[in-house]
Formats: C-alpha cells, sequence, structure tokens
C-alpha cells in the first residue's frame, strides 16, 4: 500500500516548471540556453509599488492579517472592479490569497464534489485541469482550433455542458495563446451560459493590461450582467504590474462563495504576505502610466518572434491579441528527424531536443492539452528572443 494519497497520483507537477528546471540544469553546466518557458515578465517591479511596501515595513505592518486580505486592499479591488469593468462589489464580496493561482484553487476546493464537471478549453494552463482532479473534480477539456485562433466556439461549450458541469473556467487573454475575445465573441458565449443557470463561471484575467492593436479586454459579468450572481472574477497583480514573486491574487463574486473560500484559506495559508499586501494596494490605487511602454515593449517583442518563426517552413505562428505568449504549430515538423538523430513524433520530442541540440528551453504543447505546438514566452530581452528565434530556425532548417 502506498504511504502517498491517491489524489497526488491523479495529478502531474507543472511542466513549465520542469522544463524551466531542466533549462536551469544546463545554464549550470555552462550551456548558454536561452530561456522561452517561463511566464513572467522581465520589467522590474515599479519603483512606487516597491517603496509603498519598504513604508509599510518601516510601519510595522508586519503582522497577521484578515486570512483572506486587509480591508485596504480589498477596498482597492473594488474600487479596481468598478473601474475597469462598472462592476460593484463590497469588500465582503472580495477575497485576497497568495497569488492568482490560489484563489482559483480556493474556489474548486469549497465547491466541487465528486462527479462535477469543469469545462475547461484547450489550450488551457498547465493548473486548470489538474487543480479541479486535487478538489475532486473532473476536468472536461474542449480542444479549440488553429483557424479559430484557438478560441472556443458556442457551439462547443454548448456541447461540453452536461448535468453534471459545475464551472466553466474562462481565460482571456490566454495562456498559453494569447487569444483576447472580442466582446462580441464572449457575447456568444454568456448567451449559451444564460440557458445553463446550474454553471458557474471562474474567470482569469490575469493578462488583462497586456492587450495590443486596439484590443479591447472585457470579463463575463461585464458582458453580461445577467452571469453577475454566478460569476467568480479572479485577477491578480504579478503581470501586468511585474509582482512574480509578491503572491498577491484575488478574486470577486458572491459573499456565500468567498466565504467558503475564506474557510478554506483559513485551514490551509491564511493570510498573504502583510508586506506584499500594503505593495498591491498601491499597484491598484497608484499610477498606471507604466503600462502603456510596457505594453509596447510586448508588442514589439510580440512582432519579432512571430515574424521570426513565420519564416519557418513547417511552422504556423498565429499573432495573438495579447499577454506575452505565442503558440505556434509545428505540425508541418512532426515525423522529422534532427541532427543528432532524434525522430520528432511529438510537441515534447521537439521541444527536449531544441533545448538539447540548440539550447533554447520552450514549453511542449501537451502540456496546455493541444498538440503539435510548444509556447514561447516573450517576455525577456530583444536581443535573447532574436537570438532564440535563430537558433530555432537553423535547428527546424536542418530538420531531416
Amino acid at each position: 500500500m502506498s504511504f502517498l494519497s491517491e489524489t497526488l497520483s491523479r495529478v502531474k507537477p507543472s511542466p513549465t516548471i520542469a522544463m524551466t528546471a531542466k533549462a536551469a540544469e544546463l545554464k549550470a553546466a555552462g550551456r548558454n540556453v536561452i530561456g522561452l518557458s517561463a511566464g513572467e515578465p522581465d520589467f522590474d517591479t515599479p519603483q512606487n509599488i516597491k517603496d509603498a511596501a519598504v513604508a509599510a515595513i518601516a510601519a510595522g505592518k508586519t503582522k497577521y492579517t484578515a486570512p483572506d486580505g486587509i480591508p485596504e486592499l480589498k477596498q482597492a479591488v473594488c474600487a479596481k472592479m468598478k473601474r475597469d469593468h462598472g462592476l460593484d462589489y463590497t469588500p465582503a464580496q472580495v477575497s485576497v490569497g497568495t497569488g492568482g493561482k490560489q484563489t482559483l484553487y480556493n474556489a474548486l476546493m469549497a465547491t466541487l464534489n465528486p462527479g462535477d464537471e469543469v469545462v475547461i478549453p484547450a489550450p488551457y494552463w498547465v493548473s486548470y485541469p489538474d487543480m479541479v482532479l486535487l478538489a475532486g473534480g473532473t476536468p472536461v477539456v474542449v480542444e479549440t482550433a488553429l483557424k479559430n485562433n484557438f478560441k472556443l466556439t458556442a457551439d462547443q461549450l454548448e456541447a461540453a455542458i452536461t448535468p453534471k458541469t459545475k464551472w466553466f473556467i474562462f481565460n482571456s487573454p490566454s495562456n498559453p495563446t494569447g487569444a483576447g475575445y472580442s466582446r462580441d465573441e464572449l457575447k456568444a458565449l454568456t448567451e449559451v451560459l444564460m440557458r445553463h443557470p446550474h454553471v458557474w463561471v471562474m474567470t482569469d484575467d490575469m493578462y488583462e493590461h497586456l492587450a495590443y492593436d486596439g484590443f479591447e479586454f472585457c470579463t463575463p459579468a461585464q458582458v453580461e450582467p445577467g452571469l453577475y450572481e454566478r460569476t467568480l472574477t479572479c485577477n491578480g497583480v504579478s503581470k501586468a504590474y511585474a509582482m512574480t514573486g509578491w503572491r498577491i491574487g484575488y478574486a470577486a463574486g458572491p459573499e456565500n462563495l468567498i466565504g467558503a473560500m475564506r474557510k478554506v484559506q483559513s485551514q490551509s495559508t491564511s493570510n498573504p504576505c502583510s508586506v506584499s499586501q500594503w505593495a498591491a494596494v498601491e499597484a491598484l490605487n497608484g499610477t498606471q502610466a507604466f503600462l502603456a511602454p510596457n505594453n509596447k515593449t510586448f508588442k514589439r517583442r510580440r512582432d519579432l518572434v512571430v515574424s521570426m518563426l513565420s519564416e519557418i517552413e513547417g511552422i504556423t505562428c498565429p499573432t495573438p491579441e495579447g499577454a506575452f505568449y505565442v503558440y505556434p504549430s509545428i505540425a508541418g515538423l512532426i515525423g522529422k528527424t534532427t541532427p543528432a538523430g532524434k525522430r520528432i513524433e511529438t510537441d515534447e520530442d521537439f521541444a527536449t531536443a531544441l533545448l538539447e541540440e540548440a539550447d533554447v528551453a520552450v514549453v511542449f504543447g501537451a502540456a496546455f492539452g493541444l498538440s503539435p505546438n510548444f509556447r514561447v514566452s516573450y517576455a525577456t530581452s530583444d536581443a535573447a528572443l532574436e537570438e532564440a528565434c535563430r537558433r530555432i530556425q537553423a535547428f527546424c532548417a536542418a530538420l531531416t
């Protein structure tokens, strides 16, 4: 009999973290590896946010807080929701967690029973299905298509919903594709959800501020007010504010759900870091002036990567609307052989060979539930991106 939980056997470690760790090992061994696998901005946290953290430390704001966030941060979240989306929430409807991942996990742990289904469009962020499994639910993965820019259609959503469906997880702009749903595309999905009142909506809006080419972000409860009472709108400060290590995420939704999430958090991690919470207050309430220049940089990088990858025969690379990822198809490379004699049967084979033979770390598409693809994070310097894309071009050109 195994000492470990049977539940644990249903999940796997994060492939993005695994690929980043493997790249770090090669770097430590002296290899000139370029990492394009981590979903983390290379910008520093803005100075006003760092100053707020220092001020909080100096003021002694280093004690326990309420389990799911200080009142000031909850109020800042309410103000942000009203300002950006026209949505009215009270602090009692807000939960603050240790990163966006915890708020999603808390909600699933607080609501799922064995047999409950959660609809997840693929490609998806690697953690969604495993969090559902850990919480005792059943992920229902719906594969999207390259021809639709990896966006779920209303017909696909309708077909996936059953009497057992409890949640629909929605992420726009998307990790890993960068695909952003327009208001009309989102309206088509919310019309389906309005016909199924037993289905709740969990939105992951983490990349809302990272949008390009005039794309206008909107969130489901904003597009369809009728979904307000069964939507958990989740977000955080990690990506747009370059605060990945500060570990602050938040969610707004119905008070009874927020209370249940508080119960889960109070018996697991308890409160997020107090200093990080005060930094997040400044992030949400303070100047947003750095967002536009950061986005300009990300757009330039996106265009560089899409352009260079699109030159490769056998690769199709759509242009994403947001986030800082591209998700090229390698359908035209399957079956080929690398210079070292490795046959590429899967996108994992491709990513592994690319790392071992060309010193470029990407994440294979199977990790995100849709193959044959790979994810590139362009949240790194222009010079590193250009060199990495040159290496990918040379690697692919040498395939036979």
